[in-house]
């Protein structure tokens, strides 16, 4: 049977699994076994067998549900507070004034949860309430923390860069390294927005002198030096070649021990309550990479992959005007599924497309969180748009209409790093000699 129809095929069953409500694993797994069973002679049974487990003992994986458990120990701390006492003195006197605590906090936690749901909750059950009171204007504010918090994805640890790891056999350790410098220049695209805004509008951010002194600030930083602490063991071990991601996350869960026992945050319910939670997002995530790896597998017996990128190679596209297909197919599909389950259900035909058109693994795999970053505020599944919901009360649209600014500066962000690869390689190059 000829490729593409075998394509369309598998799209609308998948299509049609996921509009009854079925769960992303299973329909990949249904839709793998199908493909199997009737367009190709391999063994569906024993293939399926083997590719799950082969996927679910996979030792880069190992780090996940161990960052995973990181943040949420570190969301039942005090740790958001802490971060907005230490860097409200250091920023209230910018333009947007304590907006920008909203960025560089979900940045700062960023590096120590990985998760995006976790840094835009954490950040924002803080530092909402004190926005309100102090007469900040709520769209800005539920906007910052809607972009900011996709900062999770990105800046290492991301489990999301783990997830592209082991999909895209790449290692995580460089991904790591590369994600750094995008996301450090996505925070400064934000702040610059915000700044800009507050100066065309002064109304939008009322500025607020803390009128304390230099030696007063530092003094205030030291709610910082937890945090910022725990940051630098888990990231310089990696970085340094003193420990791999796995053993890092493991001195990261112990270090956010230490930091809820320090705050008085811990007790035998929170600490069951961040290990369930830990349980239950990794198994999700584990079962949808076993998933996705067979239906790889599948795919690839079809001859699928490699009939489209036959296809793609046939029109002459530039990797830029690749890149540009795929930014619009990411977004699409942005607006129905959450970021690991677009990300591995994609990567059977796009990985090999991308490969055959000289793109870098590597820096693919930062232009791919980013794009996933956008679907986090892209209506009607932007999570981090249920998060704030939640959070503010307000209906999604209001969310929606908040955080749009911010979605197009992600935009903005991949254009930066398709015109300039070198932003994304050249730390990681840099720190290889």
């Amino acid at each position: 049977m000829d490729a593409g129809l075998i394509a369309t095929i598998v799209f609308f069953l998948m299509l049609a699994l996921l509009a009854t409500g079925v769960w992303v694993a299973p329909t990949l797994i249904a839709v793998g076994f199908v493909t199997l069973h009737f367009f190709s002679p391999a063994p569906a049974g024993s293939l399926l067998a083997s590719n799950v487990w082969d996927a679910s003992w996979n030792w880069a994986l190992t780090a996940l549900p161990l960052f995973v458990w990181m943040g949420e120990i570190l969301f039942r701390t005090r740790l958001s507070s802490d971060m907005f006492n230490g860097l409200a003195p250091w920023l209230s006197r910018l333009p947007g004034g304590l907006l920008h605590v909203n960025i560089v906090g979900c940045g700062v936690m960023a590096a120590v949860a990985g998760s995006s749901a976790v840094t835009c909750a954490t950040v924002g059950r803080m530092s909402m309430p004190e926005l309100k009171k102090r007469g900040y204007d709520e769209n800005l504010a539920i906007g910052t923390l809607a972009g900011s918090g996709t900062l999770g994805l990105l800046i290492p640890p991301s489990i999301m860069l783990i997830v592209y790891g082991v999909v895209a056999q790449v290692s995580i350790s460089r991904l790591f390294i590369a994600g750094i410098v995008p996301g450090v220049m996505i925070i400064l695209i934000f702040m610059a927005y915000v700044a800009l805004r507050a100066k065309l509008n002064p109304a939008l951010a009322p500025k607020q002198d803390t009128g304390l002194s230099f030696v007063q600030k530092l003094y205030a930083s030291r709610y910082l030096f937890p945090v910022i602490a725990l940051m630098f063991v888990v990231l310089g071990s990696i970085y340094g070649g003193f420990a791999t991601p796995t053993e890092a996350a493991t001195i990261g869960v112990l270090g956010a021990l230490v930091l809820a026992a320090a705050t008085g945050s811990l007790s035998w319910s929170s600490f069951m309550e961040s290990l369930m939670g830990a349980v239950r997002t990794s198994c999700m995530i584990a079962f949808i990479l076993a998933g996705a790896a067979f239906l790889s597998i599948a795919m690839g017996f079809t001859g699928v992959p490699r009939v489209l990128a036959g296809y793609v190679d046939a029109w002459n596209l530039s990797p830029v005007m690749l890149i540009v297909l795929l930014t619009v197919l990411y977004i699409f599909l942005g607006c129905f599924l959450d970021g690991v389950s677009m990300m591995v259900l994609t990567a059977a035909v796009v990985l090999p497309m991308v490969d055959k058109a000289g793109i870098d693994l590597l820096w693919f795999g930062i232009f791919t969180v980013i794009v996933v970053e956008m679907a986090q505020i892209t209506p009607p599944v932007g999570f981090n748009l249920f998060v704030l919901q939640g959070m503010t009360g307000r209906d999604i649209l209001k969310v929606t209409r908040s955080a749009a600014p911010f979605f197009f500066l992600m935009l903005l962000g991949i254009a930066i790093i398709t015109a300039f690869p070198q932003i994304v390689l050249a730390p990681v190059q840099f720190m290889i000699e």
